[in-house]
């Protein structure tokens, strides 16, 4: 059977955008840059002052807010979208899934400029996508990866710490996660290849996550940042790219989606909620010597380790949370069955530690 992987390319350091212009002319001679507001604040002046007259600008959108069918659909109608001959997405991971599809329907190259450490959204070929009510729906996936990630860490060290705090849960999940789904399967080349690369994720997060934290509190873009950044972005991306989805979460992510359905986690960053499922993932599997390690890294630098810390409550909100999380196919591909039961015996185990 023939196989086709897309890999993403990136350019990463205070002077990633050096790059632009030189890289994208390939693709064509107009822009659209797409993104978040505070994120548009920070980047898009210096995106486009490392832009000659190869490629220009020819409008900048705000995305809508959320990765959404309905914010896709709205800017698919605009007509410098279907005019330009790239789409630059420009901040978050929600904004990247939000680009990446619509460049999928409408075929062009997307570039990104990730504004924050907070995921691999970046480089990846898989896109989540929400309802308008903030639950999650579902998953989109694009034919390929974004063409090329610019990935300014002098921008992403000034950004709100709590990004990179998150970002550093998110990937704390990777290597765990697809290790996990992927044990006692008989694995083909590119899978294989990508539960390997993402064997670099835990240690390097453990080794750097604590002063790439502290730099990031000082605006430092420091050798710390830039391989905690590499790590987030870069390595979980890969693996995400290299191996079929049912290796690329489990239970960590199962237990975020849950947390979804609640209103008042809206607002919470999805890394830090992946961080205390990958506790749990970790209880349920009983990698107690992994476990303890995480859970200190995490206390350290103050990532949940409680759904108290979460505003979460076992009593009246983890029922929903289990509720949501059991219907996710993250917990489909795994090397045992994971009942309800389970899930929540692991949940209240955790709880219990100190």
């Amino acid at each position: 059977m023939r196989q086709t992987t897309f890999l993403p390319n990136y350019t990463i350091g205070t002077d990633a955008y050096d790059a632009i212009n030189e890289i994208v002319k390939a693709y064509g001679t107009k822009a659209v840059m797409i993104g978040g507001k505070t994120a548009l604040q920070k980047a898009e002046s210096k995106i486009k002052a490392n832009l000659t007259n190869e490629v220009t600008v020819i409008d900048t959108l705000w995305y809508g807010g959320n990765s959404t069918y309905e914010n896709v659909d709205q800017l698919l109608q605009t007509p410098s979208v279907q005019e330009a001959d790239v789409l630059f997405a420009v901040g978050g991971g929600r904004v990247c899934d939000t680009v990446k599809v619509v460049a999928d329907k409408i075929g062009k190259p997307v570039f990104t400029f990730p504004t924050i450490g907070s995921n691999c959204s970046p480089v990846t070929a898989v896109c989540v996508i929400y309802k308008e009510s903030g639950e999650m729906q579902g998953l989109f996936f694009p034919t390929k990866p974004p063409t090329h990630s610019f990935i300014d860490t002098a921008i992403i060290a000034q950004a709100p710490d709590k990004y990179l705090w998150a970002g550093i849960g998110d990937a704390l999940s990777k290597e765990i996660e697809s290790s996990f789904s992927a044990r006692g399967d008989q694995l083909n080349y590119t899978d294989g290849l990508g539960i390997q690369i993402g064997k670099m994720c835990t240690e390097r997060l453990l080794t750097y996550g604590t002063q790439a934290l502290k730099d990031s509190a000082n605006n430092l873009p420091s050798y710390a940042i830039e391989q905690v950044v590499s790590d987030i972005i870069v390595t979980t991306g890969l693996v995400s790219v290299l191996v079929i989805n049912d290796y690329n979460s489990a239970l960590a992510h199962s237990f975020y989606y849950g947390t979804t359905v609640l209103e008042k986690m809206e607002d919470y960053l999805h890394g830090a909620s992946v961080s205390y499922g990958v506790l749990a993932l970790l209880k349920l599997d009983q990698q107690d010597a992994l476990f303890e390690r995480i859970y200190r890294f995490m206390q350290e630098n103050k990532l949940p380790v409680s759904l108290d810390e979460m505003n979460l409550n076992t009593t009246t909100d983890l029922d929903a949370i289990l509720d949501k999380a059991m219907t996710t196919n993250d917990i489909v591909h795994v090397p045992y069955e994971i009942t309800r039961e389970m899930f929540k015996e692991a949940i209240l185990a955790v709880e219990a530690y100190q």
